[in-house]
């Protein structure tokens, strides 16, 4: 059974969308078709169905809001794709709140530091944001750069987590 939630945030609308206790897509969208379809074929639910609470999937998104960054780390997501960017969203987890990095020292992070664009396309394909913080990755200029959600949203989290 797969099953989203919306919860308000000060950012807008955030939608989780969860198969068997695992977050498979997640974005600040009231619409949970924007999420569905970044959903890996193999996983990609035919249906989905709204349920007002989430458990803990729903308290973490409150709580992260509510000035907790760390509570969105252990909520366990299921994301799907090949093996580099599978690798390099695990060591997106590993970012910390409040200390973003570069794409090229993530892709450093990732083991493949030549593979700057990789990291980049990796953070743009990242199906599950939040729980997988794509949004601590900056340009390598140190500019913010882009985010699927909206630069400001973007802003608004990482000022969030440096306070």
């Amino acid at each position: 059974m797969t099953e989203y939630s919306v919860v308000d945030t000060p950012i807008g609308p955030f939608t989780a969308v969860v198969r068997d206790d695992e977050v498979v897509a997640s974005g600040w969208t009231g619409d949970v078709n924007d999420l569905v379809g970044l959903i890996h074929p193999s996983i990609r639910p035919v249906e989905v169905r709204e349920r007002a609470d989430l458990g803990q999937v729903t308290k973490a998104v409150a709580a992260y809001h509510s000035g907790d960054v760390g509570a969105i780390e252990d909520i366990v997501v299921n994301q799907r794709s090949g093996e580099f960017i599978q690798h390099a969203w695990k060591v997106l987890r590993t970012v910390p709140a409040g200390a973003p990095v570069t794409y090229a020292q993530f892709a450093d992070l990732a083991g493949r530091p030549s593979a700057v664009r990789a990291a980049a396309s990796a953070c743009a394909r990242n199906p599950v944001a939040l729980f997988v913080p794509c949004h601590r990755v900056l340009r390598t200029d140190g500019s913010i750069g882009g985010f699927r959600w909206g630069l400001p949203a973007k802003r608004w989290l990482l000022e969030h987590e440096t306070v």
